[in-house]
C-alpha cells in the first residue's frame, strides 16, 4: 500500500504543481494579448476581450486604438461590428417564439413567407425554419452574398432575387454557409412576432440583459465606437463603416465585450440570466445539437488531432477539443473580425473583438481556449505570423505567374467607347461600363461603393483597379468582354478572386 501511495503521489504531484489559479490564467492571457498586439502591429489597430467564468465577468479589457491616427484607446465598452455573431441572436429569437408555441422549428417556411422561393420548387415546398438556421439548404458557402454586401437592396428585394441562385448540392446533404437563409429567418421572426427584427431583439433579449450599447445598425452608433481597418498595398488604412442593413439577422449587430459578456452568461446559463428565463433550457439544448456535419480534412486532423467531430447546430458551430464540447461562432466584415466561444463543461465563455483583419482575433481565440482546457502549450501567435508571411509570398508568386501569362502588345478589338454600356444580371442587377477621359470605369449599380477603373491587359480583357471607396481588399482581378457575331460586346465576364464574394455567379449581358 505504501508503494501505491508513493506512486499516486509521484504521478499527481506534477499536476498539482503546474495547475494555474484563475488569476494566473488571466495574467497569462493578458500578457499573450499584449505580445499579439506587438507582433501584428503593422496590420492590427485594436482589440477587446471579455472572459466569463462561473457566471461572473472575470476579465474585460481593451488593447490598441479605436482608430488609426487618433489617440482614443479601445476599452471594454468600445463597440465593434460583430457580423456573423448576430446569427446566434436570430436563432435565440426564433427559440423564444418556439417556447411561446407561435412557431415550431420544423414548420415549413412557406407557412410564414408564402412568396419565398428557392431555385428548386420542391426545396421551396420542403424548406423548414430549422433548415434556415442550419446551413444545409444546398447552396454553396457564401453563395449569393453579393446581393446584400454593400448594396442598397432592401431585405425583401434580396429575398425576391434568391430564387435565381442555383444549388451546389442536394437539399440537406452538405454544409454550405448561408447568410441569405439567416436573412430569411429574420423575416420569419418579423412575420410571427409582428415586429421588426431589431425591435423584437431589443425587447426580448438586449434590454432584459442590459445590453444597452448594442445596436442593429451603424446608423445608431454613438460614442466609443471602433473604426474598421484593413491593409491596402501593404499599408493599414481606415475604412468607412459598411452598410449591411439589408442583412441584419445575419450580420448586422454592433456590440462591446462588456455587453457581450452578458450574452455569454445567458448562453452558459442555458437561457437564464440573473433569474430571468429568456429562452428555455430545452431550446438551448436544441441550438447546440448538430444539424449538419462539416468534414474534417486530413490536414485539419493533423493540426488538431483531438477534434473528432465538426458540425453546425442552429446559429452555432460545434466541435470537440481535448475532450470538451466547444460552441462558437466567428464574425467578419471589412476591417472587423471577432469570435464568441463557449466551453460549457468549464463554465467558461469569452469574446474577442478586433477592428482590423490581422490574425489577432484567431490567435487569441485559440490561446484562451487552450488555457481553459489545460491544453499543451502551443504558440499560436508565431504560427499565425509564419502563415501570414507564407501567404504574402504565395500571393507574390501568383502575381508573377499572371504577369508571365500576359500577352504583350495587343489591342482591344473595338474602340474604347464601344465597350461602354449597361450589362445586366438577373440575380444581381446592373453593372454599368462608362467611358471617362478615354478610359473605362465599371460601376455596380446596386453597390454604389463598388467602382473600378479598367486598364487594358490584353485582347478584350481589362485589369480591375478598385477605387478606395471599395472597402474589401480584393486581389488582382480581370474583366473580359465577349464579342457577338455583329462585332458588338454582348457579355461581361468578371474574374475577381477572393474568399467571400462569388463574382462567377454573375453573368451580366448587355441590355443597352
Amino acid at each position: 500500500m505504501k508503494k501505491l501511495t508513493v506512486l499516486i503521489f509521484f504521478f499527481l504531484f506534477p499536476l498539482f504543481s503546474f495547475s494555474q489559479t484563475l488569476d494566473d490564467k488571466l495574467k497569462e492571457i493578458d500578457a499573450y494579448a499584449n505580445a499579439v498586439m506587438t507582433t501584428h502591429k503593422a496590420s492590427n489597430a485594436g482589440m477587446a476581450i471579455a472572459i466569463v467564468k462561473d457566471d461572473k465577468v472575470a476579465f474585460a479589457k481593451g488593447y490598441g486604438l479605436r482608430e488609426l491616427g487618433k489617440s482614443d484607446a479601445v476599452d471594454e465598452n468600445t463597440v465593434f461590428a460583430i457580423a456573423s455573431n448576430s446569427k446566434a441572436f436570430t436563432a435565440a429569437a426564433l427559440a423564444i417564439l418556439v417556447d411561446e408555441k407561435k412557431l415550431a422549428w420544423d414548420d415549413k417556411v412557406s407557412k410564414y413567407l408564402p412568396g419565398f422561393q428557392m431555385y428548386d420548387p420542391w426545396v421551396t415546398s420542403e424548406l423548414t425554419v430549422r433548415d434556415l438556421v442550419s446551413h444545409r439548404v444546398g447552396l454553396d458557402t457564401f453563395s449569393g452574398d453579393l446581393l446584400w454586401y454593400e448594396t442598397t437592396y432592401s431585405t425583401d428585394e434580396i429575398l425576391n432575387r434568391l430564387h435565381y441562385l442555383k444549388p451546389g448540392s442536394s437539399f440537406r446533404t452538405r454544409y454550405g454557409y448561408q447568410n441569405l437563409m439567416f436573412i430569411a429567418a429574420g423575416r420569419v421572426v418579423e412575420k410571427v412576432s409582428g415586429k421588426p427584427w431589431c425591435d423584437f431583439l431589443k425587447e426580448r433579449i438586449l434590454n432584459p440583459l442590459g445590453m444597452n450599447r448594442t445596436v442593429c445598425t451603424i446608423k445608431d452608433l454613438t460614442d466609443n465606437a471602433a473604426m474598421p481597418h484593413n491593409e491596402s498595398g501593404g499599408t493599414l488604412r481606415v475604412l468607412n463603416r459598411g452598410n449591411v442593413d439589408g442583412a441584419m439577422p445575419a450580420a448586422g449587430l454592433n456590440s462591446s465585450v462588456a455587453d457581450l459578456s452578458k450574452w455569454v452568461r445567458l448562453q452558459l446559463g442555458r437561457g437564464k440570466f440573473e433569474g430571468k428565463q429568456i429562452f428555455s433550457e430545452q431550446q438551448s439544448w436544441l441550438m447546440w445539437q448538430p444539424n449538419i456535419m462539416l468534414p474534417i480534412t486530413e490536414a485539419q486532423s493533423k493540426n488538431n488531432p483531438t477534434r473528432h467531430f465538426n458540425a453546425y447546430g442552429m446559429g452555432w458551430f460545434l466541435y470537440d477539443y481535448y475532450g470538451r464540447k466547444i460552441i462558437n461562432h466567428s464574425g467578419g466584415l471589412d476591417g472587423m473580425l471577432s469570435y464568441t466561444v463557449l466551453i460549457p463543461e468549464e463554465n467558461v465563455g469569452y469574446v474577442v473583438l478586433t477592428n482590423s483583419e490581422s490574425p489577432a482575433f484567431g490567435v487569441m481565440m485559440n490561446k484562451i481556449r487552450d488555457v481553459f482546457v489545460n491544453a499543451p502549450k502551443r504558440d499560436w501567435n508565431t504560427e499565425a505570423a509564419e502563415q501570414a508571411r507564407a501567404s504574402k509570398e504565395d500571393a507574390a508568386k501568383e502575381r508573377e505567374k499572371i504577369d508571365a501569362a500576359r500577352v504583350r502588345d495587343t489591342k482591344p478589338s473595338l474602340p474604347i467607347a464601344a465597350y461602354a454600356g449597361t450589362y445586366s444580371d438577373k440575380l444581381y442587377g446592373d453593372v454599368v461600363i462608362s467611358e471617362e477621359g478615354g478610359k473605362l470605369v465599371m460601376r455596380f449599380t446596386p453597390s454604389p461603393n463598388f467602382v473600378a477603373d479598367l486598364e487594358h491587359w490584353h485582347y478584350d480583357t481589362f485589369e480591375i483597379k478598385w477605387r478606395p471607396s471599395t472597402a474589401y481588399n480584393f486581389p488582382r482581378g480581370f474583366v473580359t468582354f465577349t464579342i457577338d457575331k455583329n462585332g458588338k460586346t454582348d457579355e461581361l465576364k468578371i474574374d475577381q478572386p477572393n474568399s467571400d464574394f462569388w463574382f462567377y455567379e454573375l453573368a451580366p449581358k448587355r441590355v443597352k
